[in-house]
């Protein structure tokens, strides 16, 4: 079984595969999309940002249920 820091480091590389899939293939609607972001409000962006968090610590109790 991997140790915690192996386990973080792939984790590490799979968000930044994922991160990358849509500026390496869509360059314009990335562009398009972060413009609408970055003009968001404080709260808006935080608001955004917590339902992340939480869909992510969900995914991973999901994914350690099973």
């Amino acid at each position: 079984m991997a140790d915690v820091g192996t386990s973080f480091i792939i984790a590490l590389g799979l968000v930044l595969i994922l991160e990358g899939i849509v500026p390496l293939v869509f360059p314009q609607i990335w562009k398009d999309t972060f413009r609408r972001i970055t003009s968001l409000e404080d709260g808006q962006l935080r608001f955004i940002g917590l339902m992340a968090v939480v869909s992510g610590v969900m995914v991973l109790f999901a994914m350690h249920a099973f």
